[in-house]
């Protein structure tokens, strides 16, 4: 067997059973600020995602997303499939893998189930931002959708805020009351869940607006996860008025049907503000449009790494 057949052989597979208990959101939180501040300084090389439509699906979102990034000592990529019809069978409508490498030899160091990292990182990345763009005392929380990332985002966004007061609104009915009823929240109207929030997170994988800007009380943070594509978009140009912070300009201005559909002017990326080379915004209405970069995922995949190798 060749040194290069034996170290392939090797090479571990890290299934998602396996990385749960060695990832914490209270850990990824600290890990996304670092590497939004690294990315937004010019610290990380890495492309906007490459996406491959899927045309044996029927979804309006379904495609392949290549994803890499050189991040200091590590460097990969993930490979997400984003499969809306997923959800009519059973099975998540992310799957994904993760391929980690040592950056100054090239050698692999793991591959690793990317759906779990992708759910908690894209959370701890909303907690990161409500942290620092919502009102400290900020108590009143809406939930549009009821899937995955909803529930995630009430762990991740808890850890940094005390919210007394959550309501939940989905398209599905039946899901939004079986979630409020999880939870301890209260399933209710989108504009009801709304009116009123300090705190809106969006989740769903509707391409059209589910969220009106008419509706947001001012000093309202809303984080945007949800929609991604061009022509796709779940806040309404009335939203969009306030300050627009993003993950990346770069990817924010060839991939985000949000800000691109409403025409919106980007105040800063979150990486700026967290460094504090741009000022907190000014405006009755924040915007944090999450688009998800390789950055994020390879940091997320480190941190499993690195807690692998102590045990």
């Amino acid at each position: 067997m060749t040194e290069e057949t034996r170290a392939a052989s090797s090479l571990r597979f890290l299934n998602e059973d396996e990385i749960r208990p060695l990832l914490s959101l209270a850990d990824l939180i600290p890990a996304m600020e670092r590497a939004l501040v690294d990315f937004s300084a010019g610290r990380v090389q890495q492309p906007v995602r490459s996406v491959i439509p899927i045309p044996q699906q029927t979804g309006l979102m379904g495609g392949m997303g290549i994803m890499p990034a050189v991040y200091g000592e590590v460097m990969g990529a993930k490979l997400v499939n984003l499969i809306p019809d997923n959800a009519s069978c059973g099975l998540p409508t992310h799957q994904a893998v993760i391929a980690l490498f040592r950056s100054d030899t090239g050698e692999p160091l793991a591959m690793m189930d990317g759906r779990l990292i992708t759910e908690l990182r894209t959370a701890a990345v909303s907690a990161v931002a409500t942290k620092l763009l919502s009102a400290s005392n900020a108590r009143s929380l809406a939930i549009l959708g009821s899937g995955v990332q909803a529930r995630s985002h009430l762990r991740a966004l808890t850890l940094v805020r005390e919210f007394d007061d959550v309501r939940v609104w989905s398209r599905n009915r039946q899901h939004a009351v079986a979630l409020a009823d999880e939870i301890g929240a209260r399933a209710t109207s989108a504009e009801d869940a709304v009116r009123g929030a300090d705190v809106v997170v969006t989740v769903t994988n509707s391409p059209a607006p589910v969220l009106h800007g008419a509706w947001l009380k001012p000093g309202a943070l809303v984080n945007a996860v949800g929609a991604v594509g061009r022509k796709n978009r779940e806040l309404d140009d009335d939203a969009m008025r306030g300050a627009v912070i993003v993950d990346s300009r770069e990817a924010a201005m060839k991939e985000s049907g949000d800000v691109l559909l409403a025409n919106a002017v980007i105040y800063a990326e979150l990486g700026e503000l967290l460094a504090g080379t741009k000022p907190a915004p000014q405006s009755e209405i924040t915007v944090f449009k999450s688009l998800g970069l390789a950055v994020e995922d390879l940091a997320a995949a480190k941190l499993v790494l690195d807690a692998l190798g102590k045990r």
